[in-house]
């Protein structure tokens, strides 16, 4: 894979409110723009296309830092009306995609949300969280602090073809396990499930056994789903690598979700798996604060 360009900018405001229906969390941060994780089927590469760039190559080798972002978070933490409440980190660009190890723009925002006592959930495919397993600590026992590796599939190929700049999911649970064992709640996020590559009785099984073994706090998972902009540059890797699937999710992907009788029946082979590993899902990041402030999960 070629070298990412890492461009570094000024934002103006880095707490992004959600004003969507049914969004399970209100406020984001994403400290960079892009992602060298190159995964196939991101649902955040039409961002790119916003600033005149494309969604393909150059969402994975432009990737933007936004430099000034914990000078602007403590002016926004800072606001008196400001309530604290829960932020998602990881829904437009991974806070841990490579550019962190240079940056650190992600540990400076955990020290400020720590700083600040503000509960903050992290979706991630990287493993470099464990870097910062100090300041999440810290900010666990302040406020509440979560962390939600996003895992698939355990097979090599698919892996290997679907998310090309990530961490190997094994090491991803191993870092899991890591934070667990240091008291930070981590699971996984069974994400997303590809129809006919890892959505199938055997490959939910052996990751949902794998997620218990390496000791998750919870376990939840999510269907591929499709945009036109993340269709226009799935499908052609679709049609090149798994030829004979591509009828079927032209079909399955005529909108954004796929038929609800499918979802419906996928997840219910994870959640029989999920309740005969006792592994409990995760709540949304907007009611991680329950009666006594503390991670609330449900079974």
């Amino acid at each position: 894979m070629a070298a990412a360009d890492v461009q570094e900018i000024q934002c103006k405001s880095l707490l992004n409110r959600v004003d969507i229906p049914h969004f399970p969390f209100r406020w984001t941060i994403n400290p960079y723009r892009g992602c060298r994780h190159a995964c196939t089927y991101c649902y955040a590469r039409p961002t790119h296309e916003f600033w005149g760039m494309d969604g393909g190559k150059e969402f994975e080798q432009r990737v933007f830092a936004k430099v000034n972002a914990p000078q602007v978070l403590r002016h926004e933490l800072s606001r008196p009306k400001w309530q604290r409440e829960p932020v998602a980190m990881g829904t437009a660009s991974d806070p841990y995609e490579p550019a962190e190890a240079e940056y650190g723009l992600t540990r400076r925002i955990l020290q400020l949300l720590a700083e600040f006592q503000n509960p903050v959930s992290i979706t991630t495919k990287g493993v470099l969280v464990r870097r910062d397993v100090d300041v999440l600590q810290q900010l666990h026992g302040a406020a509440e602090a979560q962390v939600v590796f996003s895992v698939g599939t355990l097979d090599e190929k698919v892996w290997k073809q679907t998310e090309p700049g990530t961490p190997h999911p094994q090491a991803r649970l191993e870092a899991m396990q890591f934070l667990v064992e240091s008291g930070v709640p981590a699971g996984v996020m069974m994400a997303p499930l590809l129809p006919g590559l890892s959505d199938g009785w055997e490959s939910i099984n052996t990751l949902v056994a794998a997620a218990a073994q390496h000791k998750a706090r919870f376990l939840s998972a999510n269907l591929l789903f499709l945009k036109s902009r993340s269709k226009e540059w799935f499908m052609p890797f679709l049609r090149e690598a798994y030829p004979h699937l591509a009828p079927a999710y032209a079909k399955l992907y005529r909108k954004t979700y796929p038929e609800q009788d499918y979802t419906q029946r996928v997840l219910r082979v994870v959640n029989e798996a999920r309740r005969r590993c006792q592994l409990p899902m995760v709540t949304p990041p907007r009611q991680l604060q329950g009666p006594q402030g503390r991670l609330q999960l449900a079974f």
